[in-house]
C-alpha cells in the first residue's frame, strides 16, 4: 500500500506541473492588465507612470515569463497566493470567509444527500420494477434534466415569495452576533441553497447506488447466501451492499472533496458568500491572481480526490491489490 501511494504521488508531480503551466499561460492570455485595474483612474500621467513601474516591480510583472512562472509557483507553495484586485487584499484573506461558508453549506448537503440516496438506491434495487422504484426513476430523470438555476428560482418563488417561509437569499446579518440566534438565522438562509443542491444531486447518486446494488444482487454469492437460509437483511447489507461499496465509494470520496469547491450557479443565485460565487465575481472583474490561485487549487483537489478514491478501493475490497 505504501509503495503504491508513493508511486502515485510521484506520478502526479508532472501532471501538476503541466496543469500549472497551462493555467499560467491562460492567465497571461486573458485580456486586461492587473496593474491598471489596481491603480484605477484619477492619477495624472506622471504619477500613473511612476506608480505603474513600482507596482509591476512589486508584483514581479517586470520580469520574463519563465521568471514570473517560477515566482508564482514558489509563492503559491509558501501560501502566498497573490493580491486580489477585486477585494484589494491578499487572496488568502479574500477566500477565507467564503471557503468557510462553502464548507458549512456542503457539509449539510453531503450528510443529507447520503442519508437520502443510500437507502433509496438500495431499496430501489431490492424492489426493482415496483411502484417505489418507478417513482424514484421518474423523479431522478426529471431532476437530472432540470438546471440548478431553474430549481433555485422555483424554490425562491414558491417558498420565499409565495409562502414567505424562508429568506430568498443572502447571508445572516453580522449584527446578530455569534450566539444561538445567529446560527438559527444561518440555517434559515442556508435552507434553500442546500435544498437546491440536494435535489440536483439526488438523481445521479440514486441511479448510481441502484445500479451498483442491482449488479451486486445478481452475483452467484448472493444466490448462495440465500440458499443457506440467511435473512434477507443480512444478504442485502452484509453481502450485497459491502461489494457494491466499491463504485459507491467513488461518489462518497468526490462528495467529500467537493466541500471545498462550492457551487457557482447556486451560490450566485442565492447570493451565498461562498467560494463559487467569489470565483464568478473574480472572473467578471478579471481578478487574475484570485482566478489562477483558485483554479490551481481546484485542479490539485481533483487530482487528490482521484488518488484517495483509488486507495479507498483497496480498503473497501481487500481483493484489490494496490501494486
Amino acid at each position: 500500500m505504501l509503495r503504491y501511494i508513493i508511486k502515485r504521488l510521484l506520478s502526479l508531480i508532472p501532471v501538476i506541473i503541466i496543469i500549472s503551466m497551462l493555467l499560467f499561460a491562460l492567465l497571461k492570455l486573458m485580456p486586461g492588465d492587473p496593474v491598471r485595474l489596481m491603480l484605477g483612474p484619477g492619477l495624472r500621467a506622471e504619477e500613473y507612470r511612476a506608480a505603474e513601474i513600482v507596482m509591476r516591480a512589486k508584483l514581479g510583472l517586470d520580469r520574463s515569463y519563465p521568471e514570473q512562472y517560477f515566482l508564482w509557483i514558489r509563492n503559491t507553495a509558501q501560501g502566498e497566493l497573490g493580491w486580489s484586485t477585486l477585494y484589494n487584499r491578499p487572496v488568502i484573506e479574500a477566500i477565507r470567509e467564503p471557503m468557510k461558508n462553502t464548507i458549512m453549506l456542503n457539509v449539510v448537503v453531503i450528510i443529507l444527500q447520503l442519508s437520502i440516496t443510500l437507502p433509496i438506491g438500495i431499496m430501489s434495487a431490492v424492489k426493482r420494477g415496483s411502484r417505489f422504484d418507478s417513482f424514484w426513476q421518474v423523479f431522478s430523470l426529471i431532476t437530472y434534466s432540470m438546471p440548478s438555476f431553474f430549481v433555485a428560482l422555483s424554490l425562491i418563488y414558491i417558498v420565499a415569495f409565495r409562502f414567505r417561509l424562508l429568506p430568498p437569499g443572502g447571508m445572516p446579518l453580522s449584527t446578530i452576533g455569534t450566539g444561538a440566534a445567529y446560527y438559527v438565522s444561518l440555517m434559515r438562509y442556508m435552507a434553500l441553497p442546500a435544498i437546491t443542491l440536494i435535489i440536483i444531486s439526488l438523481a445521479g447518486t440514486i441511479r448510481y447506488v441502484r445500479n451498483a446494488m442491482i449488479d451486486a444482487l445478481s452475483q452467484d454469492y448472493i444466490r448462495t447466501a440465500r440458499s443457506k437460509g440467511l435473512r434477507e437483511k443480512v444478504v442485502i447489507y452484509s453481502h450485497a451492499f459491502r461489494n457494491a461499496l466499491i463504485p459507491i465509494s467513488t461518489i462518497v470520496v468526490f462528495s467529500i472533496f467537493s466541500l471545498f469547491s462550492g457551487s457557482a450557479i447556486t451560490e450566485t443565485v442565492f447570493s451565498w458568500n461562498g467560494i463559487g460565487r467569489v470565483l464568478v465575481r473574480a472572473l467578471n472583474n478579471r481578478d487574475f491572481m484570485l482566478v489562477s490561485a483558485m483554479n490551481l487549487f481546484f485542479a490539485t483537489l481533483g487530482i487528490t480526490a482521484q488518488l484517495v478514491a483509488d486507495i479507498t478501493y483497496g480498503l473497501v475490497d481487500p481483493r484489490i491489490k494496490l501494486e
